[in-house]
């Protein structure tokens, strides 16, 4: 059922989109398949980083506030995909076991204007572990309107 339209995305509107705990064997399974750095898959390697344990990939990361993201919003929503972004961060690294919090905040959003009933929404994306930002990226959603 679509509840979510162009029109229900305001600039200042922040989605709480929930949490999820990392699971480590998910972790390094994706780290082995698509970025197997040592410090990714490697016990022994990333005890001697400074990571100090295995860390997931950022584009697992990455992944687990994309899930979130279409369970809270996405999957009840007009959304028509995106054409890119601005900016992707980890400004801190993530671990097994770690439950991490996702937001969604709406920056600005605006009408296309070569595309009748397309709205244009940017997001700034983020997954938090207690007080600590783990991944932000910025980027932009399109949504179909309500066509009212």
């Amino acid at each position: 059922m679509t509840e979510l339209a162009f029109e229900d995305l305001t600039p200042g509107r922040v989605f709480e989109l929930g949490s999820t705990v990392v699971d480590g064997d998910e972790m390094v399974a994706f780290a082995r398949r698509f970025d197997p750095q040592p410090f990714h898959v490697d016990p022994e390697a990333a005890a001697a980083s400074w990571f100090g344990a295995v860390a997931a990939s950022g584009w697992f990361t990455a992944g687990l506030w994309m899930r979130l993201y279409v369970d809270s919003v996405l999957a009840r929503a007009t959304s028509l995909g995106s054409p890119g972004g601005e900016d992707i961060a980890w400004p801190a690294p993530v671990f097994a076991g770690d439950q991490l919090r996702a937001t969604m905040e709406i920056l600005d959003a605006r009408l296309s204007r070569s595309r009748p009933g397309l709205g244009l929404v940017r997001l700034r994306a983020q997954l938090h572990r207690d007080d600590t930002e783990v991944f932000r990226s910025t980027f932009t959603g399109m949504f179909g309107t309500r066509g009212d």
